[in-house]
């Protein structure tokens, strides 16, 4: 056993109320930094979000152009005469419904009309192509939306 001074018990205790336990938890500046990793991450991911939706719709276009501008050729085929409305495709079978522009959310479609014939027998004019409404550019294709 050791016996201790007066003032090596002194020394002591100060020695150990000086030392202060490990707090449990983080520092502000460890909560600031992992909350700006956060951010930067939730910005990321809300960008490619926004690209992802906007090539879904441009792809959703795309696809319904081209099942409109068959189901005008196939119209105009089988009843010899162009269709004066898109209406006129539903009405006959040849789509569901009238599909909205998905990059304008209206059924607002620019229609071509000429007098171009597909077959000799065909004896009306009318409807003979189809294009979006909107004036806006793809980002990705750089192209107006109404060209295509």
């Amino acid at each position: 056993m050791r016996i201790l001074s007066q003032s090596q018990i002194g020394r002591q205790l100060l020695k150990g109320r000086s030392r202060r336990p490990l707090a449990a938890g983080f520092t502000l500046i460890e909560l600031m930094i992992v909350i700006s990793i956060i951010m930067i991450l939730v910005g990321i991911a809300a960008v490619q979000y926004q690209r992802s939706v906007q090539r879904a719709r441009e792809a959703t276009l795309k696809q319904d152009l081209q099942a409109m501008r068959q189901s005008i050729d196939n119209y105009t085929l089988d009843k010899q005469a162009a269709p004066q409305s898109l209406d006129d495709l539903a009405q006959a079978g040849y789509l569901r419904t009238v599909p909205k522009d998905p990059i304008t959310g209206a059924t607002d479609w620019d229609l071509q009309f000429d007098s171009v014939v597909l077959s000799p027998e065909q004896s009306g004019t009318g409807l003979v192509d189809i294009h979006s409404h909107s004036g806006a550019t793809s980002p990705f294709e750089g192209t107006p939306y109404n060209q295509w």
